[in-house]
């Protein structure tokens, strides 16, 4: 028997919401991978370090928002605590894999396409161990075309991401950028679900086996990576080279317009000790001023 699905049970609120949490994870993750770019070799790996736990806290905030509004009607949902957690950290490892590849050999081919492949079947992972981390009176089943095409976008966001990271200079376009990548990775996890149906346990009646209820589990989980990225939020406030990127407050000053010694004296003035003629431009002057002939009448 096959249970009937609902992968919107709070409308677009869940969708929504769990897409404001994949651009803030990448935002937040695109600006410090760029300041790491700027940074010495000693702060480097601490940037790269918190970019990769933004996009992984991001993407995986955003699955499980996703998930509270899924829903079995013939059968409740509950979650593995181990797995979930599982998931988490593999999001946050794959992820900075691939940030540090690019972190420290920049936007090559190779290694954009080792980092990406990398990252992308890593956030695949992430989606479909969080996916098994579920528990009800039923096996998941899914789509064979779903999967791969999930797989496929998961791999081409990521790619796009670390492309992004190293090459996307100031804030409007790096915020663009964590746009369409709010898009890709709501995108990959809804391609998923679309190839996913509920096989029935009928034996086991209504009582889902073990777990815990998504309020009581998913829920306290969440508040640790959405804590992380609001700290993350404040560092990059907090850091003008994060927020401006490249910009006029980063150029070299502009060199200062050379200058005629004579105008070095106040108006009124010419050198105020003997010799100034000496001086290149300078004037040759009586000390104090002695005053200039009466104007003549007519």
């Amino acid at each position: 028997m096959q249970g009937t699905i609902d992968g919107f049970n709070y409308g677009a609120v869940t969708p929504v919401a769990a897409y404001a949490m994949a651009c803030l994870g990448s935002a937040l993750g695109l600006r410090c991978t760029i300041r790491s770019l700027r940074s010495d070799s000693s702060w480097k790996p601490g940037w790269l370090a918190l970019g990769a736990a933004a996009i992984g806290s991001g993407i995986w905030t955003m699955h499980f928002v996703a998930m509270m509004g899924f829903h079995v009607a013939e059968t409740p949902v509950t979650y593995d605590l181990r797995q979930t957690v599982l998931s988490l950290v593999v999001a946050i490892v794959v992820v900075g894999v691939g940030v540090f590849v690019v972190g420290y050999r920049g936007a090559t081919r190779t290694a954009l396409l080792a980092a990406g492949l990398t990252t992308g079947l890593g956030v695949a992972a992430m989606h479909y161990i969080g996916m098994a981390s579920m528990r009800m009176n039923g096996r998941l089943e899914y789509s064979p075309v779903a999967v791969t095409l999930s797989v496929l976008i998961a791999v081409a966001a990521a790619t796009a991401a670390l492309w992004a990271a190293v090459s996307v200079k100031g804030f409007l376009p790096s915020l663009g950028a964590a746009l369409v990548m709010g898009v890709a990775v709501t995108g990959m996890h809804y391609t998923g679900m679309s190839g996913l149906t509920v096989r029935l346990h009928e034996a086991h009646g209504s009582q889902a086996p073990g777990g815990d209820a998504a309020v009581s589990i998913v829920l306290p989980m969440m508040i640790g990576p959405l804590a992380f990225l609001l700290l993350a939020a404040v560092v990059v406030m907090f850091d003008p080279d994060l927020v401006l990127g490249e910009g006029e407050w980063t150029a070299s000053p502009a060199p200062a317009a050379p200058q005629n010694p004579a105008h070095d004296w106040p108006e009124g003035f010419g050198a105020a000790y003997p010799g100034a003629g000496d001086r290149p431009g300078g004037r040759a002057q009586q000390y104090p001023p002695q005053p200039g002939p009466p104007p003549v009448s007519y």
